[in-house]
Order: structure tokens, then sequence, then C-alpha cells
């Protein structure tokens, strides 16, 4: 080929004029190009098998790749040297503290005779842009997490119904290592998202530094360019794990290219092997998807010698923070205000929980988890409860009542019972009777220590005399007890009591006789 190309425009022109059955020398002259010249052209124009219509509404782009063909030189020694390790090099730029420049001067070591830092990075970034093409943003390791849900959903299928279900496809990738986790969820609530995002960091068994989602209504509330609001369970989320989290900016394609790209590798990765198998439960469709996201993972990347999972053995595994010991519980909140009880009712359970008696009348916020009930005032954690769902039942710790209500706080029927069996056994089994009435048990309580109570105002022995006198009576309260020991009562013998009860004569009272 001529070592100097020619323009397209001219090539169309000899083209034009071979179709028009003038001759080589007849081109040549017109042209003004030398006939070895002219045959070079036209024997690929021959050889493409097109016409010459066809050959015209090529672009110029198409019409250079087919006539100007670039002579390929061989690479030489100190190229082919540098090539070989841009792979390498471009793994070690992933780690922290790690820059172009520090690269070069270890490249320089070993070889003394290679590129000047110039055109060692022009060629380092020449192929990062041929391998990665879409991505122009440098990551390092263990700094962030991208997730984002797919466009795109999978089915399981009821087994009752037949019926097809469209569930959430959630995606995360860390930057560096771009090691991929996939899952399926039933939909995009916060419930299911912040599973998902749990799930992803235990699959890479440690915490980025930051986690960039899109501006999902599952973790931001209020998005802005410049301080989005989180949503306050998300943001709860990353406080647990001791992460950050960077939503991705509306309209800033860039900021979260890398996990686009990972959905279509996804699509054609995952989706297309899954398509035709039948599922009847999230948990098999996610058994089926790890499986196919591990070759996925294990597949070489592009233009390298290693894949996802060996770059982030090598690079990012280290730089992940630990996990903490527990897992996240998602929790919900619930405003209350704290009784004169110095409780606070939980309203979804109708549980009550104690607070300490000096926020009595302020309104707190209650967290609660499946496990537990955290319960806060202006931000400070004031109580914390393992959740118990069982209705209309008090939940309290003794530190948090004052002096005068701990004693209420130990009221039990084995106290009640014990206390009674001190003083006689009469007694006792007329606090039992008590006890076993069907009414509110710190009703039942309350009436207990008022009737043992008698027993420091009138001794042990009126208090068990006046508590056989009630059992006789069949009568089990607190009124009947201060009645009979009032009337002193429990001194009578029983014929006494039938005299001192029999009805007095007057002439107003017509007697039984009146009614035979």
């Amino acid at each position: 080929m001529a070592n100097r190309p020619i323009s397209m425009s001219k090539i169309r022109h000899i083209l034009r004029l071979q179709a028009q059955g003038r001759s080589k020398l007849q081109i040549a002259a017109q042209t003004g190009i030398s006939r070895n010249t002219l045959k070079k052209y036209l024997k690929e124009f021959i050889d493409s098998g097109l016409s010459f219509e066809e050959m015209d509404q090529l672009s110029d782009k198409d019409l250079e790749d087919l006539f100007v063909k670039q002579e390929v030189k061989p690479l030489s020694t100190k190229t082919e040297t540098l090539f070989k390790l841009l792979p390498s090099l471009d793994k070690e730029l992933k780690r922290k503290g790690v820059t172009r420049t520090l690269l070069w001067e270890e490249y320089r070591q070993n070889h003394p005779d290679g590129f000047g830092v110039s055109q060692f990075k022009y060629y380092l970034a020449l192929w990062q842009a041929q391998v990665n093409p879409s991505m122009h943003i440098e990551h390092k390791a263990g700094d962030k997490l991208y997730v984002d849900f797919a466009g795109e959903k999978l089915t399981i299928v009821d087994k009752e119904t037949g019926e097809l279900q469209a569930v959430e496809v959630f995606i995360s990738i860390l930057g560096a290592s771009q090691l991929t986790y996939v899952e399926a969820v039933m939909s995009q609530q916060k419930e299911d998202f912040i599973g998902a995002c749990q799930n992803a960091l235990l699959f890479y068994g440690g915490v980025p530094a930051a986690i960039v989602p899109d501006n999902l209504k599952s973790a931001v509330t209020k998005s802005s360019k410049y301080e989005p609001t989180l949503n306050d369970a998300f943001a709860d989320f990353a406080e647990h794990y001791s992460t950050t989290i960077l939503p991705a900016r509306a309209y800033r394609p860039r900021d979260k290219a890398l996990v686009e790209g990972v959905v279509k590798i996804v699509y054609t990765r995952i989706y297309a092997r899954l398509r035709a198998n039948t599922y009847f439960s999230l948990e098999e469709l996610n058994k089926a998807i790890l499986i196919v996201l591990e070759e996925h993972n294990a597949t070489l990347l592009r233009g390298r010698n290693y894949s996802r999972r060996q770059q982030f053995e090598e690079v990012e595994r280290i730089t992940l923070a630990p996990l903490p010991a527990l897992l996240y519980e998602l929790r919900k909140q619930f405003f209350a205000t704290v009784m004169k009880n110095g409780h606070v009712s939980l309203g979804v359970d109708k549980h009550y929980y104690s607070v300490p008696y000096r926020f009595i009348g302020k309104k707190v916020k209650l967290m609660f988890s499946q496990n537990s009930v955290e319960i806060f005032y202006h931000y400070e954690r004031i109580a914390l409860h393992d959740r118990i769902k069982s209705p209309y039942q008090y939940t309290t710790q003794k530190d948090h009542l004052a002096s005068t209500h701990r004693f209420v706080s130990d009221w039990t029927p084995e106290r009640f019972t014990s206390w009674a069996e001190g003083i006689h056994e009469d007694v006792k089994l007329y606090i039992l009777k008590i006890l076993d009435r069907k009414q509110h048990p710190e009703q039942a309580y309350k009436s207990c220590v008022g009737i043992l109570s008698f027993a420091k105002k009138v001794g042990n022995d009126r208090l068990t005399k006046a508590c056989q006198r009630g059992l006789g009576y069949g009568i089990y309260n607190y009124k009947t007890i201060q009645n009979i020991l009032e009337r002193r009562m429990e001194q009578y013998d029983q014929g006494e009591e039938n005299e001192s009860s029999k009805m007095p004569l007057h002439e107003n009272i017509r007697g039984e006789d009146y009614y035979q």
C-alpha cells in the first residue's frame, strides 16, 4: 500500500471513473497518482466484492479501514516488557497509597533502560482505557461498594396456584476487585434492601469504607447534589457497620457506571443461564444464582490474567474492615409518653417497659427490633429491654424505679403467701382465696398488702381470728377484714354474733307473719 494514503474523496473519484469504464492510464492521468498505486487501490476494490454503488454508501471511516491498512510494526523488546507488566501494574494501582509515579520508580529499578515516566503513564492509561472502556474512576481497594437493583426482574412460581411472581434482583460490586454479589428479594422496600446489603457484606466477609447506592427511596429520603437525606433505617445500618453512605448524584452516570456495567453482565451471565429453569421459592432461586455467580467471579477479566475472585483475595479482602460480632437488626421507631408509674407502652405489642423515674411525663422514642427495645430521650438511650410481645404485661428494671415504688415491684404471689404463713395458716388460706379470684393481679396484691398490714395494728392473733371469720362468711376482700376488725366481730362466738345481728322490733317493721 502507498506510504502516504490519499484522501477518501480521491478514492471515491477513482472508483467513480473506473465504474464509468475509464482505463487505468486515463484514471492515473486524471487523478495524478501513479499507475502502481492505482492498481493496488483497484485490487482492494475488486477483492472486497462490493459494487461501486455499495462502496459509495460507505462512510469515510469505513473506506479508510478498507483501503488504508496501517503497517504493523513489531514491538520493541522494551515495549513488550512493559505490556506484559500492565495487568499486574493495574492490580497494584488499586492498593491504598500506590500511585503511578511509585509504580514507575519500581519499574525503573528493575528495568533501568525502560520508558520514562511520561511514556510509562501514557501506556498504562491507554491499556486501562482499552480493558475498561466505561470505567473512568480509579477505585482503591476497600474503598467503595456500589449497590443497585437490576431493571429486569426474575420470577418464581407459586406451587399452589402456578402464578408467576416477579422478584427484584439486588446487585453489588466492590470498586477495586469488581467482586460481584447478586440476590433475589421480594421488593425494593427498606426491609429487603437493607437485608440484601447485609448479606452482601457477609458474602465479602468485611466492610468497605463507603456504600454507594442509587437514589432509592429505601436508601435516600431526599436527594440532594451536596447533602442528601438518608433513610433513618439505612443510616442506622451504616452506623452499625461503621461505614459511610455516599448516594450517587442524580443525573451523574459516572457515579454509578461500575454497577450499571455489571448489571448488563449479570443479564448475560446469570439471567440467561437461569431462563430455562423454574424456581418455586426465593431460597431455591438464590441457590441457583450463587452457583452461576461464582462462575462469573472466577472468570478471567478481559485483558488480564486473573479473575475478580483472585483480585479480591490478593488485593481487597485485607483492606475491608472486620464485621461486627452481632448482625444488624432492622429497627422501627415509635413515640410515646412515659406514664406516671414510670413505664411506657410499645403500642404494637401493648406491652409496658420501665424507664428511669425522672423521665415520667416525658415524650420518648422507642426503637424496637425483633428481639430488643431501646428507649431514647433527646438522642440519649435511657433504657434497653428484651422485647416481650405479651400484651398488658410489665417489664420492669428495679433501678428505674423511685425508692417508694421498688417495694411494689417486688409484689408476687409467693411473697404474700410466705408473709401470711408467718402469721397463721388460716391467714395464708384467706390470702390464697384473694389471689385465686379472677381480677387484675395488681388489684389483688393491694388487697393482700392491706390485710397483712393489719398485723402491725391489731396483732397476729386478732388478724388470724378475723381471717377465720372471713373464711366462714365466704367473702374474700380487704373490706370484709376491715369491718370485722373495726367492729371487733372476731371476738364474738357464733351465737353472740347471731343475737347481735337479729332485727330490732319497731312498729314500722311488718315482721315475717305479714307475708304468710
